[in-house]
């Protein structure tokens, strides 16, 4: 399975595991426009991966199913991380040679489960690791968010609770769940999703301490952005409809969308369910998954 095994002739593999929002409560927005949220967050064996070798430049190539849809060049988050590191790095004259990036790009682009953000956070690891060089915790986190608001939660890749605009992380002793992941390819824009959002006030998430049931928990949750990222995508009705014809024990969106994700009581079942969709949608993204525990993140 793509994201789950060292890249063929890279130093360095990391992996860069969708981040998927169980549970989302937009609970109020600083003057400065950030929403501030309160999100369960896991992350999927499934997602992208960073090879990193020496080079006599720096270079960035792309593949997978979605690399055709970025661009190597300094816009891409890729980049931006590994440019910020260099920065700090070398204000301590530390050596950061050339380095050969490789993004295989496995996960939709724009699709609410933090692509760019995993990319950015295993390029931010593999570096440290390349170089052969750290940075203390609180400066490598400060770099993270300057990134984007995912980045923190996706250099821990495990499961937590993130609040604020999420820098504020909590580890959560969830254990692995089985899982479908389902898009339709449609691009939902994340700003739009929050300007159409009714109430940038609502109650925060309540989760049962350490719960017996994950998935029943869970279903007691919700996501503040699904109702209006239905609303701008249909597409995303029309996915968590057929994910719910399956079986599946839940099916929510993730973050703000279009990716949906539902859990099953057993892999399995999640394959099952993965396959039969893929033919009966052959335009629309499946993959069964299972999501990381608690003692399988990246760090």
């Amino acid at each position: 399975m793509p994201g789950t095994a060292s890249l063929p002739g890279f130093a360095v593999t990391e992996q860069a595991p969708a981040k998927i929002n169980l549970a989302l409560a937009v609970i109020g927005q600083r003057e400065d426009g950030y929403h501030l949220l309160d999100s369960l967050v896991t992350f999927t064996a499934f997602g992208d991966r960073i090879g990193l070798s020496p080079a006599a430049h720096d270079r960035l190539t792309l593949s997978g199913r979605f690399g055709d849809a970025l661009a190597a060049d300094a816009n891409n988050l890729v980049t931006r991380a590994r440019d910020r590191l260099r920065d700090a790095l070398a204000a301590s004259g530390r050596a950061t040679p050339p380095v050969h990036i490789h993004l295989e790009k496995n996960l939709p682009i724009a699709s609410g489960i933090g692509g760019g953000s995993a990319d950015a956070a295993a390029t931010l690891r593999g570096l440290l690791t390349l170089w052969q060089t750290d940075v203390p915790k609180a400066e490598l986190d400060a770099m993270a968010i300057s990134l984007g608001a995912d980045v923190p939660m996706c250099l821990a890749s495990r499961p937590l609770i993130a609040r604020g605009v999420g820098e504020d992380i909590t580890p959560v002793p969830m254990p692995p769940l089985p899982m479908v992941l389902a898009n339709p390819l449609v691009g939902v824009s994340t700003p739009a999703v929050f300007k159409a959002l009714a109430s940038k006030h609502n109650p925060p998430l309540v989760l049962d301490r350490a719960p017996a049931d994950w998935p029943a928990a869970i279903g007691r949750l919700r996501n503040d952005l699904e109702p209006p990222a239905r609303a701008l995508c249909p597409d995303i009705a029309a996915i968590a409809e057929s994910l719910a014809a399956t079986g599946a024990t839940l099916v929510r969106m993730s973050g703000s969308g279009a990716t949906c994700f539902a859990l099953y009581p057993s892999d399995a079942a999640a394959e099952r369910a993965a396959t039969a969709l893929a033919i009966r949608h052959p335009s629309w993204f499946f993959t069964a998954t299972r999501t990381l525990g608690a003692d399988d993140g990246t760090h």
